[in-house]
This record gives C-alpha cells, sequence and structure tokens, in this order.
C-alpha cells in the first residue's frame, strides 16, 4: 500500500514556473513508477509525464515536452514535477500516482488527492 500526498499547486501567471511535489509512504515507493497526470473542468484525466522505478526513463505527453520534468527521489520517498513557461491551458487538479511505467491512468494502482494548479493569462 502507498499513500500519496501532492503539494506544490498555486496560482502563477503565464511564462511562470511551479514545482510539484509527491510524497509517499511505505516502504515500497521505490518499486513503483510514478506518474503525473491532471484534469481541467469538464475534460478526462490526462497523462503529463512518468518516471521508472529508478529514475532512468521517463516519458512526457506532447503537449508538455521542452517544460515540464518529472524526478525522483527514492531516499526521500517523493517524486516532483518542474513546471516551466506555464501557460494558461496547464491549468487543472495534478495528481501523482504509483503503479507500472507505461502513459495511461489504468496502470497505476495508488492515487494522491490532487493539487490544484491555476495559470493566468
Amino acid at each position: 500500500q502507498v499513500q500519496l500526498v501532492e503539494s506544490g499547486g498555486g496560482l502563477v501567471q503565464a511564462g511562470g514556473s511551479l514545482r510539484l511535489s509527491c510524497a509517499a509512504s511505505g516502504r515500497t515507493f521505490s518499486s513503483y513508477a510514478m506518474g503525473w497526470f491532471r484534469q481541467a473542468p469538464g475534460k478526462e484525466r490526462e497523462f503529463v509525464a512518468a518516471v521508472n522505478w529508478s529514475g532512468a526513463n521517463t516519458g512526457y505527453a506532447d503537449s508538455v515536452k521542452g517544460r515540464f520534468t518529472i524526478s525522483r527521489d527514492n531516499a526521500k520517498n517523493t517524486v516532483y514535477l518542474q513546471m516551466n513557461s506555464l501557460r494558461p491551458e496547464d491549468t487543472a487538479l495534478y495528481y501523482c500516482a504509483a503503479g507500472s511505467f507505461r502513459f495511461i491512468s489504468a496502470t497505476y494502482s495508488f492515487w494522491g488527492q490532487g493539487t490544484q494548479v491555476t495559470v493566468s493569462s
């Protein structure tokens, strides 16, 4: 069992940056791939980024490539999402999840409650 708590969301102007954190409980954190997903009002939840158990492999949605960076610190049981050059269309509730290194939500078994990111134009 893994419990996840996101933090770091907030209101930022377009072009700004935020760093999201996701703290995990449990000894098995390093055995899971971690992903970030987001859901905007009226839209389906979508994949943002993923990192494998060691941090050596990452993947990104085309919409965030070159702007967002996912990383993890297994010693701290934490995964991060550095978001630069934010756009209004990045506004959403951001979730972290633990599961298999895939780019679809169905392969992730554990989810946090989400942290809101709002980008003003």
